[in-house]
């Protein structure tokens, strides 16, 4: 088996021309993988300097296989099962700006440079204003890339044709606004100057953008199998899902230097990511929110398996195409494709996603993924969502504990409060005070949700009825 490196492996030469900000699993899975696709498909022909955003990090693991690597994506593609290795060659080189500031500073004299990607997690799009402009680097990542700018204009004389183009990929809504906001801080704490202000203003983009593709990082159990595949001693292979989805907040001149709809990419330059951010959390959130204790006091404990069975599969169906998706404003056929590709995920044969993963603060979940929907779909249709109603009743039931119908104990896990409450509710033996006490803790909800008409009652039925008949038999009454 041979090392991976340049030596061994053919690595083409192109401009550096694209500044990324992180080098975990997700940027390796995701961005790098559509620039290799945009540079296999169009003359996009460009390669990425990485940043390590932190002190410690992966640059000399990366460095040592001069950045080749192999993505490995699995899952549904149009009902085929796809299982693809595709060696990566996208990145020149990684730096360390801790222990190579020089260089790192270096990045904002070359002229071909044009964007700026990051991923430093949520927290990394942060003002400390502990940060000082001759720091080097600065601790934050907003300081860092403040610190490229300024060196930047200093370097081309306020140039307007050398700004940058910037996506941030950090899991905030809104992120890119976020971002802008820090760098104005530092901005002012460092006394930059009304000029660079608006060089900034002026010539560099920062633009919100929404990133979707599951990435399990690295194949611990199967890697000795896909070393002995690839012939190939790679030790960064990067596992992700088929599925992939890029929504950025740009105007069209933006779209046309960054070419990812031409090589048939998921790549999205919109006016407003808000409703894109509403159709995840809705059509991809939303399900897996009610699906989960539906589908394990059901006796289910894998995502896929709820989709199959005959009963929870109609269910989850009845809850994304009857009730989520009536809330949504996009265009009808747009939503039926993303609900058909949340199918194909939920469903990826590569994947056990247990079911009790997902109920980790479950109330606090509905009241962002669900309980919007459940509302708009009362005010649109005059009546209550019963697959959202019957979810919530589950997570209730969840939370009361004991044993499911197949003897497996039930084992609720959450905030001391919201077990605490549930406890003394479920205590009480009456279905009714359990319904009117969780939908009256207005530190979960924020309001009193006994005021929504009905609700209350079609709680207290469902219920009623999971107690009496059992998790199944009260899905298919509302089916």
């Amino acid at each position: 088996m041979k090392a991976l490196n340049k030596e061994t492996c053919a690595k083409t030469q192109r401009p550096e021309r694209i500044i990324q900000f992180g080098e975990g699993n997700f940027l390796r899975a995701f961005v790098d993988w559509i620039i290799y696709n945009m540079n296999e498909k169009t003359d996009f022909n460009s390669s990425v300097v990485v940043v390590q955003p932190i002190d410690r990090g992966m640059v000399d693991m990366l460095n040592a296989q001069d950045c080749l690597y192999h993505v490995n994506l699995q899952g549904l593609d149009k009902g085929e099962v796809v299982n693809s290795l595709t060696k990566i060659d996208v990145i020149s080189r990684a730096l360390n700006p801790y222990t190579q500031n020089d260089e790192f500073m270096k990045l904002a004299e070359q002229p071909e440079m044009r964007f700026v990607i990051s991923n430093t997690t949520e927290a990394g799009i942060a003002f400390d204003p502990a940060c000082k402009l001759d720091d080097a680097p600065a601790s934050s990542y907003p300081g860092k890339l403040t610190q490229l700018l300024y060196h930047r204009y200093k370097t081309f004389n306020g140039d307007m044709s050398k700004g940058l183009i910037i996506f941030p990929c950090e899991l905030i809504f809104l992120n890119g606004h976020k971002l802008k906001e820090t760098i104005y801080q530092y901005i002012e704490l460092w006394n930059l100057g009304e000029d660079f202000k608006k060089w900034f203003e002026g010539a560099c983009g920062v633009y919100a953008t929404l990133v979707d593709r599951i990435v399990p990082g690295f194949p611990r159990k199967e890697i000795d199998a896909i070393k002995e595949k690839l012939q190939y001693d790679d030790n960064l292979v990067v596992q992700g899902e088929i599925f992939h989805l890029w929504v950025i907040e740009a105007p069209q001149e933006v779209a046309k230097e960054f070419p990812a709809d031409k090589a048939g990419l998921n790549v999205l330059f919109v006016p407003s990511e808000e409703p894109y951010h509403e159709r995840k959390v809705t059509l991809l959130n939303g399900p897996h929110t009610v699906l989960s204790p539906v589908a394990y006091l059901s006796g289910i404990n894998i995502v896929r398996d709820a989709c199959q069975h005959e009963v929870v599969g109609k269910y989850i169906n009845k809850v994304m195409f009857d009730e989520l998706m009536e809330t949504l404003n996009l265009p009808k056929d747009e939503l039926q494709k993303f609900a058909e590709d949340v199918l194909e995920r939920f469903n990826n044969p590569f994947v056990d996603h247990q079911v009790t993963s997902i109920m980790l603060n479950s109330f606090p979940k509905y009241e962002t993924r669900d309980l919007p929907g459940l509302k708009t779909y009362l005010q649109r249709k005059g009546e209550l969502p019963k697959g959202l109603v019957l979810g919530l009743a589950a997570i209730i039931t969840y939370y009361k504990g004991g044993v499911r119908e197949d003897g497996a104990e039930i084992v609720p896990n959450d905030a001391p409060e919201i077990m605490n409450m549930l406890k003394e509710l479920w205590a009480t033996g009456c279905t009714k005070k359990v319904a009117e006490g969780v939908l009256a803790a207005e530190s979960i909800w924020g309001e009193n949700l006994n005021n929504i008409p009905g609700l209350t009652d079609a709680i207290v039925a469902n219920l009623n009825s999971i107690q009496e008949k059992g998790m199944l038999e009260t899905v298919k009454s509302i089916l």
